[in-house]
């Protein structure tokens, strides 16, 4: 399983990065995990989006899923897209106040929201919280603690497991997601501090500690915040949990 990350600031766009989108491929399959603020540009450079076989959001803050917006316009009016109706819509497993969310991104005008309808690109279906299969894809989705409805999402193929957080504050079922993974590929948005609100976001401690409980083989640490120094969040990451790494945008990693 080939992981390629399309962006991975923290909340917002950072100078160095789009915000959150994570690119897997297995078997000539390919799933989009995440499609924040700036990362269709990166997705570009490694595959073309009419062959993204799905899109899975783990919620809908825009720096998860603002560019939904700009692939839409791409999937609707690109001059050469692919002539069976059925490719051109895509799969996206989203919360389901996804199709109304996003049209209402997508729609040219509040006074034409309501008419809006992405059903002719997009085939919207929940977060699967039984296992179900995309290609050599087995995708179960698992509710985490945030600040809306949100999903982590644990991706097996080719003998290897990845479990990807979304945003999500300390939980038991992190545990769950992660357990025995291959790769934890965790949000950790700051170094720990007393003050943070609870039921947000991770530290690097707080995903090291989430790896560690789960057994998982390796952690990936993503959506650091651009105003907040990456190296602390993985140096406390590291004291808990050796086998930790922080993420680059436009780096890919083997699963």
């Amino acid at each position: 399983m080939k992981l390629t990350v399309l962006g991975c600031s923290g909340s917002i766009p950072g100078p160095d990065s789009p915000a959150s989108g994570y690119l897997l491929e297995a078997g000539g399959t390919r799933i989009v995990l995440d499609l924040g603020n700036g990362t269709l540009g990166t997705l570009q450079r490694f595959a073309d989006p009419f062959q993204v076989d799905a899109l899975l959001l783990s919620h809908l803050h825009p720096d998860h899923c603002a560019d939904v917006g700009a692939l839409t316009v791409l999937r609707r009016y690109h001059p050469d897209p692919p002539r069976d109706p059925v490719q051109r819509r895509l799969p996206v497993l989203a919360p389901p106040e996804a199709p109304e969310r996003l049209a209402a991104l997508y729609a040219p005008s509040a006074a034409e929201r309501a008419g809006t309808d992405l059903s002719d690109v997009y085939e919207f279906r929940p977060p699967p919280e039984e296992p179900v299969h995309i290609g050599p894809f087995e995708v179960r989705a698992f509710p985490v603690t945030h600040v809306c409805p949100t999903w982590g999402f644990r991706i097996a193929a080719e003998g290897r497991v990845l479990a990807y957080t979304g945003d999500t504050g300390p939980c038991a079922e992190l545990t769950e997601l992660a357990r025995g993974a291959d790769v934890l590929l965790s949000e950790a948005s700051w170094a720990d501090f007393a003050e943070a609100p609870d039921g947000l976001h991770l530290s690097g401690r707080q995903a090291a500690e989430a790896a560690d409980a789960a057994g998982a083989r390796q952690l990936l640490l993503t959506h650091v915040q651009p105003w907040v120094e990456g190296r602390a969040v993985l140096e406390e990451a590291r004291e808990r949990f050796a086998s930790a790494e922080l993420v680059e945008a436009g780096r890919t990693y083997t699963v």
